[in-house]
Protein backbone atom coordinates (compact mmCIF):
# COMPACT_ATOMS: atom_id res chain seq x y z
CA UNK A 1 0.00 0.00 0.00
CA UNK A 2 1.44 3.58 -1.22
CA UNK A 3 1.29 6.66 1.03
CA UNK A 4 -1.94 7.59 -0.93
CA UNK A 5 -3.37 5.03 0.14
CA UNK A 6 -2.48 4.85 3.91
CA UNK A 7 -3.87 8.53 3.76
CA UNK A 8 -6.90 7.30 3.43
CA UNK A 9 -7.51 4.31 5.92
CA UNK A 10 -10.34 5.33 7.98
CA UNK A 11 -9.60 6.08 11.56
CA UNK A 12 -12.41 6.83 13.84
CA UNK A 13 -14.60 7.41 10.74
CA UNK A 14 -12.15 10.02 9.55
CA UNK A 15 -9.18 8.75 6.85
CA UNK A 16 -5.80 9.91 7.86
CA UNK A 17 -5.46 12.55 5.96
CA UNK A 18 -8.31 14.23 7.71
CA UNK A 19 -6.41 13.60 11.14
CA UNK A 20 -2.86 14.71 9.69
CA UNK A 21 -4.88 17.91 8.69
CA UNK A 22 -6.36 18.24 12.42
CA UNK A 23 -3.00 17.34 13.61
CA UNK A 24 -1.17 19.86 11.67
CA UNK A 25 -3.75 23.01 12.31
CA UNK A 26 -3.84 22.28 15.98
CA UNK A 27 -0.28 22.48 16.27
CA UNK A 28 -0.03 25.59 13.93
CA UNK A 29 -2.81 27.32 15.72
CA UNK A 30 -1.65 26.45 19.54
CA UNK A 31 2.06 27.78 17.93
CA UNK A 32 0.52 31.20 16.49
CA UNK A 33 -0.98 31.66 20.17
CA UNK A 34 1.84 31.27 22.15
CA UNK A 35 3.62 33.83 20.00
CA UNK A 36 0.58 36.13 20.49
CA UNK A 37 0.57 36.48 23.89
CA UNK A 38 4.43 36.73 23.87
CA UNK A 39 4.25 39.21 21.56
CA UNK A 40 1.61 41.10 23.24
CA UNK A 41 2.72 40.70 26.73
CA UNK A 42 6.02 41.96 25.97
CA UNK A 43 4.26 45.25 23.87
CA UNK A 44 1.87 46.06 26.77
CA UNK A 45 5.37 46.32 28.66
CA UNK A 46 7.10 48.30 26.78
CA UNK A 47 3.89 50.73 27.06
CA UNK A 48 3.73 50.57 30.76
CA UNK A 49 7.23 51.87 31.43
CA UNK A 50 6.97 54.23 28.72
CA UNK A 51 3.58 55.85 29.82
CA UNK A 52 3.07 54.73 33.37
CA UNK A 53 -0.43 54.10 32.93
CA UNK A 54 -2.13 51.37 35.12
CA UNK A 55 -4.58 50.40 32.70
CA UNK A 56 -1.12 49.16 30.21
CA UNK A 57 0.08 47.32 33.50
CA UNK A 58 -3.46 45.80 34.38
CA UNK A 59 -3.59 44.66 30.75
CA UNK A 60 0.16 42.94 30.91
CA UNK A 61 -1.06 40.75 33.93
CA UNK A 62 -4.28 39.87 32.22
CA UNK A 63 -2.71 38.81 28.96
CA UNK A 64 0.03 36.99 31.55
CA UNK A 65 -2.66 34.70 33.01
CA UNK A 66 -4.02 33.32 29.54
CA UNK A 67 -3.22 29.92 30.60
CA UNK A 68 -1.61 26.80 28.30
CA UNK A 69 -4.50 24.47 28.71
CA UNK A 70 -6.82 27.14 27.43
CA UNK A 71 -4.64 28.09 24.60
CA UNK A 72 -4.83 24.48 23.82
CA UNK A 73 -8.50 23.55 24.19
CA UNK A 74 -8.95 27.34 21.33
CA UNK A 75 -5.84 25.19 19.62
CA UNK A 76 -7.90 22.27 19.53
CA UNK A 77 -11.43 23.56 18.58
CA UNK A 78 -10.21 24.99 15.48
CA UNK A 79 -8.35 21.44 14.30
CA UNK A 80 -11.38 19.52 15.00
CA UNK A 81 -13.54 21.51 12.71
CA UNK A 82 -12.25 19.22 9.75
CA UNK A 83 -13.28 16.01 11.62
CA UNK A 84 -16.58 14.40 11.69
CA UNK A 85 -17.35 13.63 14.92
CA UNK A 86 -20.26 12.20 17.09
CA UNK A 87 -22.58 14.34 18.26
CA UNK A 88 -21.98 13.11 21.88
CA UNK A 89 -18.19 14.11 21.65
CA UNK A 90 -18.73 17.47 19.98
CA UNK A 91 -21.70 17.67 22.90
CA UNK A 92 -18.93 16.70 25.26
CA UNK A 93 -16.43 18.56 23.66
CA UNK A 94 -18.67 21.92 23.48
CA UNK A 95 -19.57 21.51 26.97
CA UNK A 96 -15.44 21.37 28.23
CA UNK A 97 -14.98 24.36 25.98
CA UNK A 98 -17.33 26.79 27.22
CA UNK A 99 -16.27 25.67 30.73
CA UNK A 100 -12.83 26.23 29.93
CA UNK A 101 -13.18 29.67 28.65
CA UNK A 102 -15.48 30.26 31.95
CA UNK A 103 -13.02 29.30 34.13
CA UNK A 104 -10.36 31.26 31.91
CA UNK A 105 -12.72 34.41 31.84
CA UNK A 106 -12.43 33.81 35.63
CA UNK A 107 -9.17 33.92 35.62
CA UNK A 108 -8.53 37.32 33.69
CA UNK A 109 -11.41 38.78 35.62
CA UNK A 110 -9.17 38.01 39.19
CA UNK A 111 -6.14 38.84 37.61
CA UNK A 112 -7.07 42.17 36.59
CA UNK A 113 -9.50 43.52 39.29
CA UNK A 114 -6.26 41.85 41.50
CA UNK A 115 -3.54 44.07 39.81
CA UNK A 116 -5.64 46.91 39.97
CA UNK A 117 -6.44 46.59 43.76
CA UNK A 118 -2.63 45.91 44.24
CA UNK A 119 -1.37 48.95 42.18
CA UNK A 120 -4.01 51.46 43.90
CA UNK A 121 -2.82 50.09 47.53
CA UNK A 122 0.76 50.62 46.98
CA UNK A 123 -0.20 54.27 46.15
CA UNK A 124 -3.29 54.84 48.68
CA UNK A 125 -0.43 53.30 51.23
CA UNK A 126 1.50 56.43 51.22
CA UNK A 127 -2.24 59.09 50.62
CA UNK A 128 -4.50 57.43 52.73
CA UNK A 129 -3.05 54.01 54.91
CA UNK A 130 -7.43 53.75 56.41
CA UNK A 131 -8.31 52.99 52.64
CA UNK A 132 -5.82 49.86 52.05
CA UNK A 133 -7.81 47.82 54.67
CA UNK A 134 -11.41 48.84 52.92
CA UNK A 135 -9.76 47.84 49.71
CA UNK A 136 -8.26 44.64 50.82
CA UNK A 137 -12.15 43.60 51.91
CA UNK A 138 -13.65 44.54 48.30
CA UNK A 139 -10.88 42.54 46.58
CA UNK A 140 -11.74 39.09 48.21
CA UNK A 141 -15.70 39.66 47.86
CA UNK A 142 -14.98 40.35 44.60
CA UNK A 143 -12.73 37.16 43.76
CA UNK A 144 -15.47 35.29 45.99
CA UNK A 145 -18.45 36.50 43.67
CA UNK A 146 -16.50 36.13 40.19
CA UNK A 147 -15.84 32.47 41.24
CA UNK A 148 -19.23 31.96 42.65
CA UNK A 149 -20.85 32.93 39.20
CA UNK A 150 -18.23 30.95 37.06
CA UNK A 151 -18.97 27.80 39.54
CA UNK A 152 -22.67 28.45 38.53
CA UNK A 153 -22.80 29.06 34.67
CA UNK A 154 -20.23 25.83 34.38
CA UNK A 155 -22.99 23.42 36.75
CA UNK A 156 -25.50 25.23 34.28
CA UNK A 157 -23.68 24.76 31.07
CA UNK A 158 -23.01 20.79 32.32
CA UNK A 159 -26.72 20.57 32.80
CA UNK A 160 -27.11 20.62 36.60
CA UNK A 161 -30.48 22.12 37.63
CA UNK A 162 -28.94 25.17 39.06
CA UNK A 163 -32.23 26.52 40.71
CA UNK A 164 -32.55 23.74 42.82
CA UNK A 165 -28.69 23.75 44.09
CA UNK A 166 -29.30 27.64 44.81
CA UNK A 167 -32.28 27.19 47.09
CA UNK A 168 -30.50 24.17 48.94
CA UNK A 169 -27.26 26.57 49.16
CA UNK A 170 -29.56 29.20 50.93
CA UNK A 171 -30.93 26.49 53.62
CA UNK A 172 -27.15 24.96 53.88
CA UNK A 173 -26.02 28.73 54.63
CA UNK A 174 -28.19 29.18 57.42
CA UNK A 175 -26.86 25.49 58.96
CA UNK A 176 -23.12 27.12 58.08
CA UNK A 177 -23.97 30.32 59.67
CA UNK A 178 -25.25 28.96 62.92
CA UNK A 179 -21.84 26.59 63.16
CA UNK A 180 -19.52 29.33 62.34
CA UNK A 181 -20.68 32.73 64.68
CA UNK A 182 -17.20 33.56 65.67
CA UNK A 183 -15.65 33.46 62.12
CA UNK A 184 -18.77 35.50 60.85
CA UNK A 185 -18.53 37.74 63.86
CA UNK A 186 -14.96 38.43 63.09
CA UNK A 187 -15.87 38.90 59.42
CA UNK A 188 -18.54 41.73 60.35
CA UNK A 189 -15.74 43.49 62.83
CA UNK A 190 -13.45 43.50 60.03
CA UNK A 191 -16.10 45.36 58.41
CA UNK A 192 -16.54 47.66 60.98
CA UNK A 193 -13.01 48.36 61.27
CA UNK A 194 -13.04 49.32 57.22
CA UNK A 195 -15.84 51.82 57.88
CA UNK A 196 -15.15 53.51 61.11
CA UNK A 197 -11.36 53.06 61.09
CA UNK A 198 -10.48 53.12 64.49
CA UNK A 199 -6.89 52.59 63.03
CA UNK A 200 -5.07 51.86 60.10
CA UNK A 201 -1.87 50.23 58.78
CA UNK A 202 1.26 51.40 60.18
CA UNK A 203 -0.75 52.95 63.42
CA UNK A 204 0.88 52.39 66.78
CA UNK A 205 -1.72 50.31 68.90
CA UNK A 206 -1.34 49.18 72.86
CA UNK A 207 -4.02 46.70 73.50
CA UNK A 208 -3.91 45.70 77.33
CA UNK A 209 -0.40 45.05 77.56
CA UNK A 210 0.59 44.35 74.50
CA UNK A 211 1.87 47.02 71.75
CA UNK A 212 2.81 46.99 68.34
CA UNK A 213 2.31 48.51 64.71
CA UNK A 214 -0.46 47.36 62.41
CA UNK A 215 1.02 45.46 60.48
CA UNK A 216 -2.62 44.42 58.61
CA UNK A 217 -5.87 43.94 59.07
CA UNK A 218 -7.72 40.71 57.30
CA UNK A 219 -11.31 39.57 57.47
CA UNK A 220 -10.78 37.38 60.77
CA UNK A 221 -7.40 38.56 62.17
CA UNK A 222 -5.47 41.37 62.67
CA UNK A 223 -1.71 41.09 62.53
CA UNK A 224 0.24 43.76 65.28
CA UNK A 225 4.06 43.61 64.74
CA UNK A 226 5.63 43.97 68.52
CA UNK A 227 8.59 46.58 68.70
CA UNK A 228 10.52 43.01 70.12
CA UNK A 229 9.59 41.68 66.74
CA UNK A 230 7.41 39.16 67.18
CA UNK A 231 4.05 38.94 65.46
CA UNK A 232 0.82 39.20 67.36
CA UNK A 233 -2.64 38.42 65.94
CA UNK A 234 -5.44 39.37 67.24
CA UNK A 235 -8.94 38.34 66.67
CA UNK A 236 -10.55 41.16 65.01
CA UNK A 237 -13.87 40.53 67.18
CA UNK A 238 -11.82 40.07 69.86
CA UNK A 239 -10.07 43.41 69.20
CA UNK A 240 -13.13 45.80 68.88
CA UNK A 241 -14.34 44.76 72.28
CA UNK A 242 -11.06 45.44 73.97
CA UNK A 243 -9.73 48.96 74.78
CA UNK A 244 -7.33 50.31 72.09
CA UNK A 245 -4.63 53.16 72.61
CA UNK A 246 -3.93 54.21 69.28
CA UNK A 247 -0.53 56.61 69.36
CA UNK A 248 -1.02 56.66 65.28
CA UNK A 249 -3.68 58.77 65.48
CA UNK A 250 -1.66 61.06 67.75
CA UNK A 251 -1.33 65.03 66.70
CA UNK A 252 0.91 65.95 69.33
CA UNK A 253 2.79 64.46 73.25
CA UNK A 254 1.99 65.94 76.20
CA UNK A 255 4.90 64.96 78.91
CA UNK A 256 4.36 65.22 82.84
CA UNK A 257 7.54 64.53 84.26
CA UNK A 258 8.65 65.23 88.26
CA UNK A 259 11.77 66.20 89.82
CA UNK A 260 12.51 66.40 93.90
CA UNK A 261 15.32 68.64 94.94
CA UNK A 262 16.40 68.86 98.80
CA UNK A 263 14.39 70.63 101.72
CA UNK A 264 17.73 72.89 102.84
CA UNK A 265 17.42 74.48 99.07
CA UNK A 266 17.20 78.62 100.01
CA UNK A 267 13.98 79.52 99.08
CA UNK A 268 15.34 82.29 96.66
CA UNK A 269 16.54 79.43 93.85
CA UNK A 270 13.33 77.29 95.19
CA UNK A 271 11.62 80.37 93.16
CA UNK A 272 13.99 80.13 90.46
CA UNK A 273 13.45 76.73 89.61
CA UNK A 274 9.95 76.73 87.34
CA UNK A 275 11.98 79.93 85.05
CA UNK A 276 14.77 77.86 84.66
CA UNK A 277 12.99 74.90 83.37
CA UNK A 278 10.59 76.95 80.97
CA UNK A 279 13.98 78.35 79.61
CA UNK A 280 15.50 74.83 79.06
CA UNK A 281 12.07 73.55 77.45
CA UNK A 282 11.38 76.50 75.23
CA UNK A 283 14.72 76.29 73.60
CA UNK A 284 14.02 72.99 72.47
CA UNK A 285 12.90 72.93 68.94
CA UNK A 286 9.65 70.70 68.37
CA UNK A 287 8.54 71.41 72.27
CA UNK A 288 6.04 73.70 73.62
CA UNK A 289 6.23 74.67 77.25
CA UNK A 290 3.59 74.39 79.14
CA UNK A 291 3.55 74.73 83.05
CA UNK A 292 6.16 74.01 85.82
CA UNK A 293 4.74 74.18 89.32
CA UNK A 294 5.80 73.65 93.05
CA UNK A 295 3.75 70.90 93.36
CA UNK A 296 3.99 69.13 97.01
CA UNK A 297 6.38 68.00 100.08
CA UNK A 298 7.29 65.00 99.82
CA UNK A 299 8.61 62.61 102.67
CA UNK A 300 12.23 63.37 101.50
CA UNK A 301 11.93 66.52 98.79
CA UNK A 302 10.52 69.48 97.47
CA UNK A 303 8.62 68.11 94.24
CA UNK A 304 8.10 70.01 91.16
CA UNK A 305 6.02 69.29 88.53
CA UNK A 306 6.22 69.62 84.63
CA UNK A 307 4.45 69.71 81.80
CA UNK A 308 5.04 70.29 78.20
CA UNK A 309 4.01 69.72 74.84
CA UNK A 310 6.26 67.88 71.92
CA UNK A 311 4.80 68.44 68.42
CA UNK A 312 5.05 64.83 66.93
CA UNK A 313 4.17 62.02 67.48
CA UNK A 314 7.34 60.51 66.93
CA UNK A 315 8.43 58.60 70.30
CA UNK A 316 11.94 58.95 68.95
CA UNK A 317 11.64 62.26 69.26
CA UNK A 318 9.65 62.61 72.07
CA UNK A 319 13.36 60.74 73.98
CA UNK A 320 15.47 63.05 71.93
CA UNK A 321 13.77 65.70 73.55
CA UNK A 322 13.16 64.30 76.86
CA UNK A 323 16.99 63.81 77.02
CA UNK A 324 17.97 66.93 76.21
CA UNK A 325 16.03 68.72 78.77
CA UNK A 326 17.07 66.46 81.64
CA UNK A 327 21.14 66.88 80.83
CA UNK A 328 20.51 70.65 80.78
CA UNK A 329 18.20 70.86 83.69
CA UNK A 330 21.31 68.69 85.49
CA UNK A 331 23.70 71.30 83.99
CA UNK A 332 22.05 74.24 85.30
CA UNK A 333 20.99 73.00 88.29
CA UNK A 334 25.05 72.43 89.09
CA UNK A 335 25.56 75.90 87.99
CA UNK A 336 22.95 76.99 90.45
CA UNK A 337 24.01 75.00 93.39
CA UNK A 338 20.65 73.27 93.37
CA UNK A 339 20.57 69.75 95.12
CA UNK A 340 18.45 66.78 93.92
CA UNK A 341 16.77 64.91 96.38
CA UNK A 342 17.17 61.37 97.04
CA UNK A 343 16.00 58.67 100.21
CA UNK A 344 17.51 60.05 102.84
CA UNK A 345 16.15 59.62 106.60
CA UNK A 346 17.59 62.13 109.82
CA UNK A 347 18.20 60.72 113.16
CA UNK A 348 17.85 62.47 116.21
CA UNK A 349 19.30 61.61 119.11
CA UNK A 350 18.41 63.17 122.39
CA UNK A 351 22.08 63.65 124.45
CA UNK A 352 20.23 64.49 127.68
CA UNK A 353 18.64 61.18 127.87
CA UNK A 354 21.36 59.43 127.24
CA UNK A 355 23.17 61.24 129.89
CA UNK A 356 20.27 60.38 132.51
CA UNK A 357 20.95 56.42 131.46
Amino acid sequence: MNILGWLDYQLFGNPLREWTISVVVLIGTLALLFIVRRLLRGRLQKLAVESDRVFFKVARHVVGQSKGWFLLLVAMNASLRSIDASESFDLMFGRLLVIGMLIQMGLWAVAGFGRFMLLRREQQLEEDAGAVAAMDVVSFLVRVSVWVIVFLLALDNAGVNITALVAGLGVGGIAVALAAQSIISDLFASLSIVLDKPFVLGDFLVIDDLYGNVEKVGLKTTRVRSLSGEQLVFSNNDLLHSRIRNYGQMVERRIVFKLGVVYQTPHEKLERIPGIIEDIIVKQSSARFDRAHFQQYGDYSLNFEIVYYVESSDYKLYMDIQQAVNLEIFRRFAEAGIEFAYPTQTLFVDRGAEAAS
